[in-house]
């Protein structure tokens, strides 16, 4: 194997040439969608530990909800009770008439 010095000369082909070329140019192309696919997850896990989610006022958002949908359940049966009544006052009346 012969050493390289100053006077060394070395050739390429048209065909290595554009291959290099083409090979770099790949390169370049899968380091800077790395690059930027590295920026858009580091945002997403940013804006993950902004907007996390609390498991206590989820819990405390439900008891919330069920304490006022229990409330309604109570209010909706003392409706139907007073119509119930009323209806039959009206049975009543016209009966009478």
């Amino acid at each position: 194997m012969e050493k390289l010095n100053p006077s060394s000369t070395f050739s390429l082909s048209l065909k290595e040439i554009i291959t290099a070329i083409i090979m770099l140019t790949s390169l370049l192309g899968i380091y800077f969608t790395l690059q930027a696919s590295v920026k858009i997850n580091t945002s997403d896990i940013q804006a993950l530990k902004i907007n996390t989610v609390n498991p206590d006022l989820v819990n405390s958002t439900i008891q919330r909800v069920e304490e006022k949908t229990d409330v309604l359940g109570e209010s909706i049966l003392e409706i139907k009770t007073q119509l119930e009544k009323i209806d039959q006052r009206l049975y009543e009346l016209s009966k009478a008439k």
